[in-house]
């Protein structure tokens, strides 16, 4: 279990989340939802450890690593798809599951263009690639199917979800359908933030 207690945080005068309580069980999938400027991007990060929390504590994650799809692709533009991928994997041994993710992110044929010369979906592809050559417990995505083409969409939204099988996904979308299709459980952050 995670168990995510009385979790708060500013900017400046600004109060983003307020006392957030919440426990998910692992090796579930939790889609969180809310209006914008709710703070599911501040919890997202609160819960990957990119911020600290003001006050309040999380257990359970402790011992999991972790994988991140942010909002942004924050990918190295002067770099090659197969590049930017091998930042996150040295293993020669992982090469087939390297070459697997590329063929179902729909990459194949961009292998050595440099991300600048990409679309903004195929940016995309490439950020949910990287992120899926990481064998982590907890994958924590932000909007990670945003930008891309509706048939695009739902056979990368099947390939994520198998991949996810057996791990912890903590994610945000503006679609209840991706939640859907993800067979995630919703939680809503209301307006500050008890849920």
């Amino acid at each position: 279990m995670i168990k995510i207690k009385n979790i708060s945080k500013s900017f400046g005068d600004q109060t983003v989340l307020k006392d957030l309580s919440v426990n998910l069980k692992k090796n579930e999938k939790y889609c969180i939802k809310g209006a914008s400027g709710y703070g599911k991007t501040t919890f997202l990060h609160i819960i990957s450890g990119i911020i600290k929390p003001d006050s309040g504590t999380i257990d359970g994650i402790e011992d999991m690593t972790k994988s991140v799809i942010f909002q942004e692709d924050r990918l190295c533009e002067n770099l090659g798809v197969q590049t930017n991928l091998r930042f996150i994997i040295n293993d020669k041994n992982k090469n087939n599951i390297v070459q697997e993710i590329l063929e179902q992110m729909l990459l194949t044929d961009s292998l050595h263009k440099p991300i600048r010369e990409l679309s903004g979906g195929m940016k995309r592809r490439v950020a949910i690639a990287r992120a899926l050559c990481v064998d982590a417990d907890l994958m924590i995505f932000d909007e990670p199917f945003d930008g891309l083409d509706p048939k695009t969409k739902e056979h990368i939204i099947d390939y994520t979800q198998k991949k996810c099988e057996n791990k912890t996904v903590i994610w945000v979308t503006h679609d209840l359908r991706e939640a859907e299709i993800f067979k995630s459980k919703i939680i809503e952050l209301s307006d500050i933030n008890n849920i």
